[in-house]
């Protein structure tokens, strides 16, 4: 396990597309932290007072670059008609929405997170006694 922890962030906008409509910009932040080398953070700026957050695996992101990944709440893919382009879609009891977004801002992103933690190391980045820890309840009598 390492001790010198590393977050990373970086900001893109994804475009939410919708019916009928014209695709809607939206601000994300992508977020990295060590602490969790499994994970990265699709934080969506929701207006004003809000974001909503999605962790899903960094696996998931660099699979999702290259084919169809996911079948649960997250699912990335190449767009089929634009090598450069990359739909995410998130599925929620809420609601459902479809974002395209930058296949490069994507995979520089994955890189920095890549240079912090390489894939493969994670468990070297993870402190199994402080986990337990936080989940079990200290009075085990």
């Amino acid at each position: 396990m390492r001790n010198d922890h590393v977050a990373l962030r970086s900001t893109a906008v994804f475009d939410l597309l919708a019916p009928q409509t014209p695709a809607v910009p939206v601000q994300v932040e992508l977020r990295y932290d060590t602490r969790d080398p499994y994970a990265v953070v699709a934080a969506f700026r929701t207006g004003r007072a809000g974001w909503v957050e999605w962790v899903f695996a960094r696996d998931l992101l660099a699979d999702g670059l290259i084919a169809h990944a996911g079948e649960g709440d997250v699912s990335i893919r190449p767009a089929v008609d634009d090598p450069e382009v990359v739909v995410i879609e998130l599925s929620s009891p809420s609601g459902h929405a479809v974002f395209e977004a930058s296949a490069q801002e994507l995979a520089d992103f994955l890189d920095r997170t890549y240079d912090v933690v390489v894939p493969g190391n994670e468990n070297l980045w993870v402190d199994v006694d402080e986990a337990l820890t936080r989940l079990l309840p200290h009075d085990l009598s």
